[in-house]
């Protein structure tokens, strides 16, 4: 089902280090991006979901299935401190919620179709199976995430943001700097522990082939439930045994905790763990335990400001004093971040079109991006062409004092940047596009 929900409601920092200057916290500007909502005086319903007082804007989440409310939180956060300072020049957000229960995502996609002017800020575990539908009625999308192929760079879509690449491996300058500079020696014992969906198995096959591409050998390779393990002893046992010295884990995020503790009971650390960034949060801490001080758990964040800079970085400071007015219950989590970046992406490219609001003009102006940065939460993003690799990433560890920065060697602020990405000889499927839906983009209106 889905649900309505109305919400009520400078700096020369460039997004690439520390900020020094005073930080604001809940003015109109946002970072260095200035002004992101005022008052205007809109006169027209210029297009479907877009009237003289008011955008609707759909937000896709999984919640019926995980009942994880982090996007829509951070939907309702960011609509409600817009909406408060006058909405896009004057039209205030709408916020609709697109449960997709994680198989319904067709369903919640045509009823977008019908009723929204854009989809923002949200994301599904399942997206590829809607977006034949949303390309067939020409909805452009301002993705939080985005995870199987068919999505991943699909015309129509702006990942403010980005968490995969079509055609080349996002997290090869993490890799490259776990197996060449950090730990060297773990690059001939890498293993891989996977959930067995098909979301995770993608993940796993392209991280086998980035990992392979640097000289790493893989010696252990083994699914597991998607719902995890009852008992994760014999898994901890066996890594031990192959003598694993580098992990990956793709599942839950709750899983990984339960596995090592098993391999803290059998006294095993491997060099490191990749945690990846859905471990990025106090939740993992609390739930490892006293593993935290004896397994050595990294992530790569791709090139987002952490946490723990938001006294020092106005735009993370910013975006902590949003969830403090407007959602002072939520516990704010890591892809809340990418989700806050995405707003500000359609909210700043729909206030450059004025009375005149349609998804061309949003399309053409998100499209005119360069060098995005969203005011300063992340490093540069080139929105003009979604097949262009990102190059900057930032390496986190979790510590028994919290997460902190690990020692990479940044040389872009608080970024390592310029990174050559692998990219895949195997296909992994490409991005829907216009044509496959017999559409160009002279259609889009």
């Amino acid at each position: 089902m889905s649900a309505l929900l109305v919400a009520g409601c400078g700096t020369t920092n460039t997004g690439l280090a520390e900020d020094d200057s005073p930080i604001s916290t809940l003015s109109s500007e946002f970072g260095y991006l200035g002004p992101v909502c005022r008052d205007g005086k809109p006169t027209r319903a210029s297009t479907r979901g877009v009237t003289a007082d008011t955008i609707r804007v759909g937000v896709f989440t999984d919640f019926g299935f995980t009942k994880n409310p982090e996007f829509i939180d951070a939907a309702m956060a960011f609509a409600s401190w817009c909406n408060a300072r006058g909405g896009i020049e004057g039209r205030r957000i709408e916020v609709a919620v697109r449960d997709t229960n994680l198989t319904e995502v067709r369903q919640r996609m045509l009823q977008s179709c019908d009723e929204d002017f854009a989809i923002v800020g949200g994301g599904a575990g399942l997206d590829a199976l809607g977006v034949r539908e949303r390309l067939n009625c020409l909805l452009p999308s301002f993705p939080a995430q985005v995870v199987q192929p068919r999505s991943v760079g699909a015309d129509l879509e702006f990942s403010a943001s980005p968490t995969a690449l079509p055609r080349h491996d996002i997290y090869t300058g993490f890799r490259h700097w776990l197996v060449k500079e950090a730990y060297p020696e773990s690059i001939g014992k890498i293993g891989f522990v996977t959930a067995d969906s098909p979301v995770s198995k993608v993940l796993a096959d392209k991280g086998r082939e980035s990992f392979q591409a640097l000289g790493a050998t893989i010696v252990y390779d083994d699914p597991h439930p998607i719902v995890g393990m009852t008992n994760w002893m014999p898994i901890a046992q066996t890594i031990k045994d192959r003598g694993v010295r580098g992990l990956v884990f793709n599942g839950e995020p709750s899983q990984l905790a339960k596995l090592e503790q098993a391999l803290t009971t059998l006294g095993h650390r491997p060099d490191w763990i990749d945690a990846t960034n859905n471990n990025y949060s106090p939740t993992f801490l609390k739930d490892a335990g006293a593993s935290i001080g004896f397994q050595n758990n990294v992530a790569d964040l791709g090139g987002v400001v952490p946490f723990e800079k938001a006294e020092t970085v106005t735009a993370t400071h910013q975006v902590k004093a949003i969830f403090d007015e407007y959602a002072p219950n939520t516990r704010m989590s890591f892809p809340q971040l990418r989700a806050i970046s995405a707003w500000l992406l359609f909210a700043m490219s729909a206030a450059e079109c004025g009375d005149n609001l349609t998804r061309r003009c949003v399309y053409d102006a998100a499209s005119s991006e360069t060098s995005w940065t969203a005011g300063g939460l992340q490093g540069r993003i080139d929105l003009s062409n979604p097949l262009v690799p990102k190059s900057c990433f930032n390496v986190e560890q979790a510590t028994t004092e919290g997460w902190r920065p690990a020692d990479f060697t940044p040389d872009t602020g608080l970024f390592r940047c310029n990174t050559p990405l692998y990219k895949f000889r195997t296909d992994y499927g490409s991005p829907m596009t216009l044509a496959d839906v017999g559409k160009t983009l002279s259609d889009v209106e």
